[in-house]
Formats: C-alpha cells, sequence, structure tokens
C-alpha cells in the first residue's frame, strides 16, 4: 500500500472507525489516541492492510485489539494508584500535609520552590552537596551557593514567625552518602 492508498483508505475509515472507538471509550481524548494508533499501526503493517472495503474492516479489527490493551492499561492503572493510595494513607502520620499548621512547616511551604527544592534534598533525601550537584546539573559550587543562601533565607522567616532555632544553621558543606562512606 503506498501512500495514495493509504491516504484514500484514512479518508473513507476515519469517521466510521472514529464512531467506532467513541461508542466503546469513556473519553473523547482517549478515543483520539485509540484512532491514532490503530492508524499507526495501519500505517507500519501496510503490506497486510486488505484493500477495499476489507481495509475498514481490518481497522476495525485492528482498533478492537488497540481498545482492550487500552482498557487493559486503564486497570493497571487503577490497581496500581488504589495501592499507591493506601501504602501513602499509611504513611500520612509520618508526613506532615498541606493542613500541617505548626509554624516551621507554614514557613516552608512559604519558601521559593528552589530554596524547598534544594533545603529538601539535604534535609529528607540525605544528600550531600556532590550529590545534589549532581541531581540538580550545576556545580557543587553553585549548590553550596543555593544551600547556604536557602538556610538564611528560611531561618530568617522561622526568626519572623517567631519560632526559635536553638542551633545555627548546619555547615553548607555536609557529607553525602558516597563521602560519608569514605570517611
Amino acid at each position: 500500500m503506498d501512500e495514495d492508498e493509504f491516504a484514500a483508505v484514512y479518508a473513507q475509515a476515519y469517521e466510521p472507525l472514529l464512531g467506532y472507538v467513541l461508542r466503546r471509550c469513556g473519553s473523547v481524548d482517549d478515543a483520539a489516541d485509540i484512532v491514532a494508533e490503530t492508524f499507526t499501526i495501519a500505517w507500519r503493517r501496510a503490506a497486510e492492510v486488505p484493500g477495499g472495503d476489507q481495509a475498514q474492516l481490518w481497522l476495525f479489527g485492528t482498533a478492537r485489539r488497540v481498545l482492550a490493551n487500552h482498557r487493559r492499561g486503564e486497570r493497571r492503572h487503577l490497581l496500581k494508584t488504589a495501592a499507591l493510595r493506601s501504602e501513602l494513607e499509611a504513611m500520612s502520620g509520618a508526613v506532615p500535609g498541606p493542613e500541617d499548621a505548626a509554624p516551621v512547616g507554614r514557613v516552608f511551604r512559604e519558601l521559593a520552590e528552589a530554596d524547598r527544592e534544594v533545603l529538601t534534598l539535604v534535609a529528607w533525601e540525605g544528600l550531600g552537596v556532590a550529590e545534589i550537584a549532581t541531581v540538580l546539573g550545576c556545580s557543587r559550587n553553585a549548590v553550596s551557593i543555593r544551600l547556604y543562601r536557602a538556610r538564611r533565607r528560611f531561618a530568617r522567616r522561622l526568626r519572623a514567625a517567631g519560632v526559635d532555632t536553638p542551633y545555627p544553621a548546619a555547615p553548607a558543606g555536609r557529607l553525602g552518602r558516597a563521602e560519608r562512606a569514605a570517611s
């Protein structure tokens, strides 16, 4: 099948195929994806697509299989989402949520995203400067500067919120996993 034949099959079969899929699919976006995938398969397997009216029937059969794969994928997604949701609910006591009204949490959420990112990479993920530089794709020096400035802004905002910090800010060059293992 050459390009002109494929274009003719597409023009003839697109609307009936879209209607077929829309009646079997819950979402217009999903239906569009399924029809696009069906025509992609037809293009890749053009030598197998029969001519004439049989082409449309072949496309319906292909769309039926693509739709079945889509439904299986949706079921897997729902199962994984449910499992993740229950896991997160079990952990919800350990991780403060957005409703956390503690002054420290409130001040932390008010920081700029860049500051929160670098601070959480140190405090929650346990990464050192070199590791953070790899994650962020920047130099160790840039990370040290960002971390120093983020800690100062956080401490300043904590003081403004009336939160006493009994300890001075941690040093900017905190050892990462690899550095701790080497020492």
